[in-house]
């Protein structure tokens, strides 16, 4: 199975490297673009067929380790 998270700052949290990409896009030429928040992905494979059982261990791993949850978000996808 393939598993891919998105990892986002919680809403409220502040986010330097995001102010610093939309400076860069709008000295670049890139009008209208504004409030540009970054993020992380993470792409893998999870062995087994039992869709449930990855979303529990894949949630483990983010709570455990890919996203830190006071400041972070995280979203999980599963594919065949």
């Amino acid at each position: 199975m393939k598993a891919r998270v998105i990892v986002t700052l919680k809403n409220g949290v502040l986010d330097p490297q995001g102010q610093a990409i939309e400076g860069s896009l709008a000295s670049l030429g890139f009008a209208g673009v504004a409030g540009v928040r970054q993020g992380k992905v993470f792409d893998f494979e999870v062995e087994g067929t039992d869709a449930e059982t990855a979303r529990s261990q894949i949630n483990a791993m983010c709570d455990k380790l890919l996203a830190n949850t006071v400041i972070e978000n995280y979203s999980v996808e599963i594919s065949n």
